[in-house]
């Protein structure tokens, strides 16, 4: 299963993956990505990819806890195993989707939607979650997670385990939305699923967090309102 397959400098399918998109799901032979565990497994990939750079603040606020209070390192190992729970949940949920999606034609092999008026509301849809209540939640949660330590402090493996699920949570809560935009450009599309990333990263930084949420909000809305002009043929 080789991600970014055949795909040019800005994630386009070249000829063989124009060929995959065309592809019947419901054909007689094997094909991976319409099977559910080829799908799950890349998207467990794809997540810890996406994710372990914004795990970064949270191990390293629980080293200051190490070295200060009793936090401990059986804890750490938890609150990374609750993190990878999270993960493999969310992958799986939507691996599923995807499989789903595909067998009922509203994605192609490639994970792209196979109507334009499908990928302007997902970026819709993503834009205006940047502007909610849950998105600031989240995002505070995720931004910061030594006050989520201080509030639902645990000792030990069993308490990191719970830690490190419950700011899984959050930050799936805080950043589901980039990578369901996958389904914009391509779950295969190593380009695309990169920048999804960059924009997570860039919402943990302590100096810009809490300035780049709302303008990445606004950019997808943009984004929406140009892939919806093109749909309709309003613009070439």
């Amino acid at each position: 299963m080789a991600m970014g397959m055949d795909l040019d400098v800005i994630g386009r399918p070249g000829p063989a993956g124009q060929a995959m998109r065309m592809m019947d799901p419901g054909m007689d032979m094997y094909m991976p990505m319409a099977n559910f565990w080829p799908v799950f497994v890349m998207w467990v990939v794809m997540m810890a990819a996406m994710m372990l750079p914004t795990l970064v603040p949270t191990l390293r606020s629980y080293e200051d806890l190490i070295a200060n209070a009793n936090g401990t390192r059986a804890g750490w190992l938890g609150v990374v195993a609750g993190y990878f729970v999270v993960w493999v949940g969310f992958a799986g949920l939507i691996a599923g989707a995807q499989i789903f999606l595909l067998h009922r034609g509203v994605l192609d092999m490639l994970g792209i939607p196979t109507s334009g008026w499908i990928a302007a509301g997902l970026l819709a849809v993503v834009g205006a979650y940047q502007f909610t209540w849950a998105k600031e939640v989240c995002h505070g949660v995720c931004h910061s997670p030594m006050m989520y330590f201080l509030g639902h402090w645990r000792t030990g493996a069993l308490g990191g385990l719970r830690m490190g699920a419950g700011l899984g949570l959050y930050c799936c809560g805080c950043c589901w939305g980039f990578m369901a935009l996958g389904f914009v450009g391509g779950t295969m599309s190593l380009l695309w699923m990169g920048l999804a990333t960059l924009i997570m990263v860039f919402e943990k930084l302590p100096q810009v967090a809490h300035r780049v949420t709302k303008p990445v909000g606004i950019a997808l809305l943009i984004g929406a309102g140009i892939v919806a002009a093109k749909t309709a043929g309003i613009l070439g």
